[in-house]
């Protein structure tokens, strides 16, 4: 199974974007979800993560409060919201699922299905 992301574009500080990733197979009910970005040359980071019920969340620092995510059963989708864009959130950003056991990890080693990745860039 992959993760199919969309969503993503160009768009100038302040604005927003809905990052939208599907799997390609199957459902992903007991998987946890998580967003991850990644500029050129750096570590891929860890933006936003959910449970796989979806009843807790998690954030790093810079985007709480800008940033959310969830998760929609039905339409077997989930989503990252993002408000109040910076231009250094400009990045790659790549859907992720896990088997996590009820957390959220904030590493990608903890995550076995991921996307292509979308490019989000944010122009000051």
């Amino acid at each position: 199974v992959q993760l199919i992301e969309s969503g993503g574009g160009l768009v100038q500080a302040g604005g927003s974007l809905r990052l939208n990733c599907t799997p390609s197979e199957r459902t992903l009910d007991y998987y946890a979800m998580a967003w991850f970005r990644q500029v050129l040359g750096q570590e891929r980071e860890f933006v936003a993560g959910i449970s796989s019920r979806g009843d807790r969340t998690n954030y790093r620092d810079s985007v709480k409060g800008r940033f959310t995510i969830s998760r929609d059963g039905i339409k077997n989708t989930a989503y990252l919201q993002m408000n109040s864009l910076k231009p250094e959130d400009t990045a790659i950003y790549y859907c992720s699922a896990g088997m996590t056991y009820g957390t959220i990890p904030q590493t990608p080693r903890n995550y076995n299905i991921w996307g292509q990745g979308t490019q989000v860039t944010v122009s000051s």
